[in-house]
């Protein structure tokens, strides 16, 4: 009998156990612009296991984070991420971040897929990009979490209005020119081109990310 009983017991915790991990949890996240003069395009949050990414530093940038990077447009960016087997859910904003702006928005998890990522093109910059890549999820608590600025290496920083979309400049993205061929922490604006340096670089972070945990379901 009490074999009988334990083994009933052990199911009912198993059961539990699936129960718990396959639980959708609902996280509000708040994304503040901690820069002087860049604005940010529409963001694109991924929540996601180990086995995907948004992208890899000393990598070259895929198709869809290049877009993104050089032109603030996250659309192939996200269909590929939601054809990946390791991505669980994704969430876009609408409309430019500006300095000292917050965004607010909603998106899913559950406990196989407790990663957080998120990119947006800087403006003006031909495709420099802001990133928090693969922090977990907080579970109780609000946290916060820092944005670094990177480099898609896809596109020439040659830091012409020309080449630069947005308000700022009003070019058009995806200029040709010789580019660096992988991702790196960005060294912000050199003052090469048509931008000054003294109002238009950065210092990282360029975003604060915070999480509240607002339901199980």
């Amino acid at each position: 009998m009490k074999l009988k009983y334990a083994i009933l017991i052990g199911a009912l915790l198993a059961s539990g156990t699936i129960l718990a991990e396959d639980a959708i949890k609902t996280y509000e996240v708040t994304v503040t612009n901690l820069t002087k003069s860049i604005n940010i395009t529409p963001l694109l949050a991924v929540s996601h296991n180990r086995r995907a990414s948004l992208f890899t530093l000393g990598e070259p940038a895929s198709e869809g984070l290049a877009a993104m990077a050089e032109g603030g447009d996250t659309s192939t960016l996200q269909a590929t991420l939601m054809d990946d087997p390791g991505v669980f859910a994704t969430a876009t904003t609408g409309g430019l971040l500006g300095p000292g702006e917050s965004v607010t928005f909603m998106i899913d998890s559950d406990e196989r897929n407790r990663l957080f990522s998120l990119v947006g093109m800087l403006l003006p910059t031909n495709d420099a990009f802001a990133a928090i890549s693969s922090v977990k999820f907080p579970r109780r608590n609000t946290i916060p979490v820092y944005a670094t600025a990177y480099d898609a290496g896809s596109e020439e920083n040659d830091e012409l209005c020309a080449n630069i979309p947005g308000p700022t400049c009003g070019g058009e993205p995806f200029s040709d020119g010789m580019a660096e061929g992988y991702v790196y922490i960005s060294n912000g604006i050199n003052g090469q081109g048509d931008l000054d340096p003294a109002e238009y670089t950065w210092q990282n972070p360029v975003l604060k990310v915070i999480f509240h945990r607002i339901s199980t379901q």
